[in-house]
């Protein structure tokens, strides 16, 4: 295998991505398996996760699928005793499963709250609480928060998934402090704004479509694919020594002044 070949290769690592179903997870999933992991994918729809996993399997890659509610911690408690037992490792694991509910602030609903920073940002703690000890065993591992340009910057009547996010870029801060001494690494990817279903109602509006391109150093929306580079940088090799930073993948948005 050549030099930078093995630099970035996945072989033999065990992988978990949340949210992985489609759009950001499922690109994500796919750059992992491309590079030589094997994935349990995540995902509370299960339809669609057996689709998405069936169709991996179908090219040939290992994948495995592992339905799980991210808002319930008995599930969550449930993966991380399936990765136990099936594999006995973690070396990778991507938090990428979010939710969005757009509201007023004044009318912001207990509910919505509730469930975004549940999904957003208490599930990265639980899973990364529940994944530790395997990684500070191997003395190695990789865990890749994805956060938002939502961390840096106010965006209207979303206070819930905003403050999430910013939450969620701290975490893995703090994150990256406990865990550096037992050789795990912690990172943060922050996507602009990417042509998902979650972002459907801008991307299928032209005067908001152009609106958010504009506000790109590239003039366009990123595709999911565009995050399959840096999320195997993380998970590999490649970024032995970066731990604790925040890379955002947002075609300079947060660069661009006038």
């Amino acid at each position: 295998m050549h030099y930078l070949e093995k630099l970035f290769s996945l072989e033999g690592k065990i992988a978990v991505v949340t949210g992985a179903s489609r759009g950001l997870g499922q690109a994500m999933t796919e750059a992992l398996l491309g590079a030589g992991a094997t994935v349990v994918l995540t995902s509370a729809t299960e339809s669609r996760l057996s689709a998405t996993t069936e169709a991996f399997r179908q090219r040939g890659l290992p994948a495995h699928l592992f339905p799980c509610d991210l808002a319930d911690r008995s599930q969550i408690t449930a993966l991380v005793n399936h990765v136990q037992e099936t594999f006995g490792r973690l070396d990778i694991l991507v938090n990428n499963a979010g939710v969005s509910q757009g509201h007023t602030l004044v009318d912001f609903p207990d509910d919505a709250w509730d469930r975004t920073l549940r999904i957003n940002l208490e599930a990265a703690f639980f899973l990364v609480r529940g994944f530790a000890a395997m990684m500070q065993a191997q003395h190695s591992g990789s865990i890749i928060n994805v956060t938002s340009l939502n961390a840096e910057q106010g965006f209207p009547n979303n206070p819930a998934y905003v403050a999430a996010k910013g939450a969620l870029k701290q975490l893995s801060k703090s994150m990256a402090v406990d865990l550096g001494p037992f050789g795990v690494r912690v990172n943060n990817i922050g996507p602009g704004y990417f042509h998902t279903d979650m972002n459907s109602q801008s991307w299928n509006d032209p005067q908001r479509h152009q609106q958010r391109a504009d506000k790109t150093l590239l003039g366009r929306w990123g595709e999911p694919q565009d995050l399959a580079g840096v999320v195997v940088l993380l998970a590999s090799d490649a970024s032995s020594y970066i731990t604790g930073q925040d890379f955002y993948v947002d075609g300079g948005w947060l660069a661009k002044g006038l």
